[in-house]
């Protein structure tokens, strides 16, 4: 058997390998990820209320100073009456007067409503603090044991990432170029047995002349359907039907 076929089935194997540490990390991680992600969204939240309160206040000094207008033009109204000369100017102003005390009212009844918010806004900024104080402990110390744990999983990977690159060292470099090729696209089916004279990439059954060359392993033989590049599992490991298969061609 070509021995370039037995590093690219081997590149293979440690690349899928390689890849699978990644969704190891990503479990490992998800607990921390998922206490992190509600801290975030406390603290997003802190940050909205805090939002709304300034708006509160923006809104509140408004009425304020509108409060102050409306007072002191009710005070003018004892100087405007001493010079009313006619009836008609008695109830304009009464009128005036009537309409500037509603507004009064309604001024302190919305100052009064904004307070009331803004208390329920600073409630809610406090008891979102609290929380995050409280789970900040918990997350320090998932924090360090997931560190623990991923560093121990890196340590693997920077193993077998060794591995690869003294396997890389030995192989002829037109063929790693042959493989990166394929591997864009297919990923880590870059190289796939044959199985009852099929392509275990595309699952669609390779021809007899296809096939009879993945048997002889003379060379790098790849299938006509998806262009991954094949193997037959019996040169790697003796499966009986493999077997029966080849002798029988």
């Amino acid at each position: 058997m070509n021995p370039h076929i037995k590093q690219l089935v081997q590149l293979v194997e440690i690349d899928k390998k390689i890849d699978s540490y990644e969704p190891k990390i990503a479990q490992i991680r998800a607990a921390l990820d998922a206490k992190l992600q509600e801290k975030q969204a406390l603290q997003e939240k802190i940050a909205e209320y805090e939002e709304e309160l300034t708006d509160i206040e923006q809104k509140r000094k408004k009425n304020e100073l509108h409060l102050a207008e409306l007072n002191e033009k009710l005070k003018s109204f004892d100087q405007k009456s001493a010079a009313i000369k006619s009836e008609k100017e008695l109830k304009a102003l009464q009128l005036e007067e009537e309409i500037a005390k509603e507004q009064v009212t309604f001024a302190n009844e919305e100052i009064e409503r904004l307070d009331k918010i803004a208390e329920q806004k600073r409630e809610m900024i406090e008891e979102a603090k609290e929380k995050i104080a409280e789970m900040q402990e918990e997350l320090e110390a998932l924090q360090k044991t997931t560190e623990e744990e991923v560093a121990k999983i890196e340590a693997e990977r920077m193993k077998v990432f060794e591995e690869k690159q003294k396997l890389l060292s030995e192989m002829n470099q037109n063929i790693i170029v042959f493989y990166e090729k394929i591997r864009r696209w297919a990923k880590n089916t870059t190289v796939v047995p044959v199985r009852k004279q099929a392509c275990y990439g595309c699952f669609m059954r390779i021809n007899d002349h296809t096939y009879a060359q993945v048997i002889k392993g003379d060379e790098i033989t790849t299938c006509p359907h998806c262009g991954r590049i094949l193997y037959l599992e019996s040169q790697f490991e003796n499966k009986p039907e493999e077997a029966e298969e080849s002798a029988t061609l």
